[in-house]
């Protein structure tokens, strides 16, 4: 009951709720997102989401426009990554559009982190195992993000995922929360440590 009614109500509530009182912050972002560099607020992206199916993810865009193009990994020295944009990702705030994504029923506030469609791999060498992470909405913070997050190699955060879609209940997404509160105010595991793909442990 809980995973397919109660949470999708708390998600419109809270997402409602968010960009309701958190609106002066978003407003204040977006127009220093726009006085700092040239380029859109809002950075779309494809990602993959329920079901393995395509949508497009909402950031506040943190870095310069075209930035993708040198790769997928960034860390706190990336030349990419713009002033105002620094601080909102160690902040987390670049994350808050996503509250719209979870409005539209593309996300939840837990679940799996959506991952880009090409990267770790494409859908189609996912295995079956691997396909279960894409049987709950994905979420903007999750078991994997307070378990490691950007230190865990993908297989394992795979794994992790899994385990959340197996334990997932109202208690454990309150107990994800939480540690993602403690992880954003302490930053930590918020930098990519290098090539976090093992291709030879990928059973295609």
């Amino acid at each position: 009951m809980y995973r397919n009614f109660f949470k999708r109500l708390i998600d419109i509530f809270l997402s409602l709720l968010v960009l309701t009182i958190l609106s002066p912050i978003l407003l204040v972002s977006a127009l220093a997102i726009k006085v700092d560099s040239k380029g859109p607020v809002i950075f779309k992206q494809k990602r993959l989401g329920l079901g393995g199916k395509e949508f497009y993810i909402y950031k506040f865009r943190s870095m310069c426009v075209g930035a993708e193009k040198s790769g997928v990994y960034s860390d706190n020295n990336d030349k990419r990554v713009t002033r105002v944009g620094n601080i909102l990702r160690k902040t987390s705030i670049d994350e808050l559009p996503q509250a719209i994504n979870i409005l539209k029923g593309d996300m939840s506030f837990v679940g799996p982190r959506p991952p880009l469609t090409y990267h770790p791999w494409p859908i189609d060498e996912y295995t079956a195992e691997q396909r279960r992470m894409f049987n709950v909405r994905p979420g903007i913070t999750g078991w994997a993000q307070v378990n490691g997050r950007k230190a865990v190699e993908w297989n394992r955060r795979i794994e992790l995922n899994n385990w959340y879609v197996d334990n997932i209940s109202f208690l454990l997404d309150i107990k994800i929360c939480f540690m993602t509160i403690f992880k954003v105010f302490t930053n930590a595991d918020n930098e990519n440590v290098g090539e976090t793909v093992v291709k030879e442990t990928v059973n295609k």
